[in-house]
């Protein structure tokens, strides 16, 4: 059975997300500036909540687990 495209690019996003707060919080440690890993980061999650509500309405995502990143 194949998986659905968007839901790879879900999945996708959210791995990205999580990697970008990794890294974000290391620059933050080492107090070096931070302002385009978050920019990235917001991009990312916006692309996120558009992708999760359009694809919402006929799939079996488990959306609260998806958007917890």
């Amino acid at each position: 059975m194949e998986e659905d495209p968007d839901t790879y690019r879900i999945l996708r996003l959210r791995a990205e997300i999580l990697e970008l707060g990794s890294a974000i919080r290391q620059l933050q440690r080492e107090g070096l500036d931070d302002a385009a890993a978050q920019l990235l980061i917001a991009r990312k999650r916006a692309q996120l909540d558009h992708l999760v509500k359009t694809n919402s309405a006929g799939s079996g995502l488990n959306i609260a687990d998806i958007r917890r990143s």
